[in-house]
Parts: structure tokens; C-alpha cells; sequence
């Protein structure tokens, strides 16, 4: 799948990461030259540097046979205008758009091009899931100094462990689990839990991959 991603900054740079680990073809645009010289050379995402609500930059960038395209800017007007363009001039089939002004949500539909509007606050599983509708497991970030991976990964319907105790899912040596978010709610773990859809489980993890912790849930 070709993703384009207009905004390199915490939550682009994020998403890039997340969609290329899953074998996505991913190419990341941003206005600030400085970051974008900062990105690339990143042998798993491209980077263009111009301003994305211009045509060129997005033809530029490969709208035109993009499968996916991300407004995450954290300007809601230049997200209109990008999902716009996106939709109308280069038929991206599906457009997602950042919302970082809830005042702001009522524009965000099929007018403006916007397939999907995603409120700023929405964990990043949740947007990559409808950027994708496929992925359930992200790696968030790297912390260096412990050498440890913190890993997010969602409980579906179709998961095999739905209706299973925690303690009975094997998982990879050197993970736990850090915290169960349930109904929006982070709660503590326990082996005793059962699992629920739409249960989202953060791990930490010394060397399990992502593709790891998502065959020990699905």
C-alpha cells in the first residue's frame, strides 16, 4: 500500500514508522525544510520538503498513485485544504485527516474530501487502523537507555484471545504487559483479567518484535 503523509512532525514521523514496519510504501511531506533534511535518508520512508497544500508537492510526492493519504498537520485549515486536493484533483481513494480543533470537526467530512476525521487525541493504534484498516500492533517508541521497545497492540473481535485470561497468552521472553486500557481506562494488569474487544495493551518488551506480539493475540 503507497501512503502519503502530509506533516513530519511527532505524529507523521509516528505514523510513518508504524505503516513502513508493516510493509507499507510510505512517503512523509513537510513544509519545515530543516526536518525534512532531518528525515531523510530514512531507508523505510521517503520525504519530500514543500509545502503539501500545494499540487505540485503533492504530485511531487506521489498523490497520484497513492492508496492512502494522511492529513496530520497540526493546522487544521492546511488539513482541509491537503484532503481536498487529495480527493478531488488526484482521487486518492481514501483520505484521513487530523482534527486538532474539536470546534472544527463539523468540516471534516466528504465536502472537504475526508474520508475519516480523527480527533487529535486518538491514540495512534486507532489511526493507523483507519488509515489501514489493518493494522493492530504499533510500536510506539524506543527507549534506549533501558533498551527496551513499548508496543501497543488491540484486542478485534476476530483475536483469538478475546475471552481468554491474560496469564494464558504466551507471550515473547523478556515482555510483560504494562497496563490494560479498557473503556478508555488504564487499569493494572492482572493474570486473572479477561480479555475483552477493543481492550488496548500497552507491553514493554527487551526483543519481540511487533509482528511477535501481534501472533500472540490474533
Amino acid at each position: 500500500m503507497r501512503v502519503l503523509i502530509a506533516g513530519a512532525g511527532h505524529l507523521g514521523e509516528q505514523i510513518a514508522r508504524a505503516l513502513a514496519a508493516a510493509r507499507n510504501e510510505v512517503v512523509l511531506v513537510d513544509r519545515d525544510e530543516e526536518r525534512a533534511a532531518g528525515l531523510a535518508g530514512r531507508p523505510d520512508v521517503g520525504v519530500v520538503a514543500g509545502e503539501a497544500c500545494e499540487p505540485a508537492v503533492l504530485e511531487r510526492a506521489g498523490a497520484l498513485t497513492a492508496d492512502v493519504l494522511i492529513a496530520a498537520t497540526d493546522r487544521d485549515e492546511d488539513n482541509l485544504v491537503i484532503g481536498l486536493l487529495a480527493k478531488r484533483r488526484f482521487a486518492v481513494p481514501r483520505v484521513v485527516a487530523r482534527v486538532n480543533d474539536t470546534e472544527n470537526a463539523w468540516l471534516f467530512d466528504g465536502r472537504w474530501g475526508v474520508d475519516a476525521a480523527i480527533p487529535a487525541t486518538t491514540p495512534l493504534i486507532s489511526l493507523v487502523e483507519e488509515a489501514t484498516g489493518a493494522a493492530d500492533t504499533v510500536a510506539l517508541l524506543r527507549l534506549s537507555r533501558a533498551g527496551v521497545d513499548v508496543i501497543e497492540t488491540a484486542i478485534t473481535p476476530r483475536s483469538r484471545a478475546v475471552g481468554r485470561l491474560l496469564g494464558e497468552v504466551g507471550l515473547p521472553p523478556g515482555t510483560v504487559v504494562a497496563t490494560v486500557v479498557r473503556d478508555g481506562r488504564p487499569t493494572v494488569p492482572a493474570p486473572q483479567m479477561r480479555l475483552r474487544p477493543g481492550d488496548e495493551l500497552l507491553l514493554v518488551s527487551h526483543s519481540a518484535t511487533e509482528e511477535e506480539i501481534r501472533a500472540a493475540f490474533r
